[in-house]
């Protein structure tokens, strides 16, 4: 039994993003979705994951505005204007590794644990975007140690939530969802306006896979083409 009723509300995590502004357009069409919400680093209320505090003072001053049947967590970064990936081992250093943890594992994790009270405990499905690169058994190029480690650990973060909330949230679903490249800011220096699609259209993709998110398949690693990945 598919898990997302029909109507729905929805919160966006990182709406300002490009695949985040992409959702909130998309939703906001969607016949079945009643209300669409989006916070960021600039919203009122805002997150910042480089602000671990805002995380659980965003999520109290969204309880009035709950409960959700569906929260999409967009925020990742895989480059700054200091530090692109790394190549090779001698490129590997400690600021860029914790500052990518921080924004791709430590703050959704935290977002799991603030905004899962906002989700609708009669069903409901909390979704973050990972990376097939994050996967160990899929590795097979090397280089990109602080991104492809910062989302194995979200990954994992995922997945044991997910095994807690079979006990203790029985109708909520997380998931992690690879979105594959897209148009976006963070595709750009790697030929993304190229190789990668629209974002309307990446969204769509990956909101019919969510449609489709039955309780078996929390904790899962899916694609947005639907296909379950190896961790």
């Amino acid at each position: 039994m598919k898990i997302l009723s029909t109507p729905f509300r929805a919160l966006i995590i990182g709406s300002s993003g490009t695949i985040g502004a992409a959702f909130v357009e998309l939703l906001q069409d969607n016949p079945n979705c009643l209300g669409v919400v989006g916070v960021h680093r600039q919203s009122t209320p805002a997150i910042n994951y480089l602000d671990p505090q805002s995380i659980e003072a965003c999520a109290n001053a969204l309880l009035n505005e709950g409960p959700f049947q569906l929260i999409i967590n967009t925020i990742g970064i895989l480059h700054t204007d200091q530090w692109m990936p790394e190549k090779r081992l001698d490129d590997l250093q400690a600021e860029q590794l914790m500052e990518l943890m921080q924004i791709n594992a430590i703050g959704p994790a935290l977002t799991i644990r603030y905004f899962s009270k906002l989700l609708d405990p009669d069903g409901s499905i909390m979704a973050s975007l990972s990376a097939k690169v994050g996967s160990i058994e899929d590795n097979r190029l090397g280089g990109w140690y602080s991104y492809r480690s910062s989302k194995a650990a979200l990954n994992m973060l995922i997945k044991t939530a997910a095994i807690e909330f079979a006990r203790t949230k029985p109708n909520t679903a997380l998931v992690a969802l690879h979105p594959g490249t897209v148009n976006s800011r963070l595709s750009k220096p790697f030929r993304g306006q190229q190789i990668g699609r629209p974002a309307l259209d990446a969204a769509a993709d990956i909101l019919r896979v969510i449609e489709n998110i039955e309780p078996k398949d929390s904790g899962s690693f899916l694609s947005y083409s639907g296909e379950k990945l190896p961790w």
